[in-house]
């Protein structure tokens, strides 16, 4: 796999998202709770833009009248047609069998640490003042 930078975590508010092209693909990378996750940015519904999805959280209910929200934030509500995706791995709740968002791995590294490679030059004295978001693909 191939590692793109494609942001500074500061370039993504909390509870915001940010489209990148990545190789020719539109992903979508969305910062919740602290965590980036990845996710192609289409519904494999009808091909729904998903940064306009809702984040929301996900509600079950133990018995009637009963509700439990977890993960707040955490699952993708289509905005077409209310289809609802896991942010962390693109899989659906209404036929898991049948439908999924393709997700890719996402890693927060410091830009001191981006610079390293495998050849030695000579160097000059950088100062890293931020964070990057990278997907891999």
């Amino acid at each position: 796999m191939a590692r793109h930078i494609v942001a500074r975590t500061s370039e993504i508010p909390s509870g915001g998202n940010k489209v990148v092209d990545v190789a020719g693909r539109d992903i979508v990378v969305f910062h919740v709770n602290g965590e980036f996750f990845a996710l192609l940015n289409r519904c494999p519904h009808e091909g729904a833009p998903l940064e306009k999805a809702a984040c929301v959280a996900r509600l079950t209910s133990p018995e009637p009248g009963v509700y439990e929200r977890s993960r707040v934030g955490e699952m993708l509500r289509c905005p077409w047609h209310g289809w609802e995706f896991d942010m962390r791995n693109g899989q659906s709740w209404f036929d898991p069998k049948r439908f999924k968002i393709r997700s890719y791995p996402v890693a927060v590294e410091r830009g001191d640490e981006l610079q390293k490679g495998p050849y030695v030059a000579e160097t000059f004295p950088v100062h890293v003042e931020d964070s990057y978001v990278i997907v891999e693909v």
